[in-house]
């Protein structure tokens, strides 16, 4: 199943967040001892400035309640970098990944 992480910077939050991002970065690549698989992600960014102001992430896990867990132990949670933090269970259809054992576009 698939699930979408949208997490916006609390105001002021860059420097904790540039600080915070080589760890998040390198969680978010090592999947043990993870339940959670990160497939897609990358910082929004302020309209205005061009400056890193948020997290997207596409992630595949079994629940939404392991995504939750998986989040709780991210280095930008950890350093109070987001305000918030939404999770929503999400369909991938178009340009969905290859995933061994189903057939091409049955991902999601």
């Amino acid at each position: 199943m698939y699930f979408a992480v949208w997490a916006t910077d609390r105001p002021g939050a860059l420097e904790a967040r540039e600080r915070a991002r080589p760890a998040h970065r390198a969680r978010l690549r090592d999947p043990a001892p993870h339940a959670v698989e990160v497939v897609a992600g990358g910082p929004t960014l302020d309209e205005a400035t061009g400056s890193m102001n948020g997290t997207l992430l596409v992630v595949r896990a079994d629940s939404i309640e392991a995504v939750r867990r998986y989040l709780d132990g991210d280095p930008y949670r950890l350093q109070q970098v987001y305000a918030s933090v939404e999770v929503r269970a999400w369909t991938w259809s178009l340009g969905a990944p290859a995933i061994p054992g189903e057939a091409p576009g049955s991902a999601g």
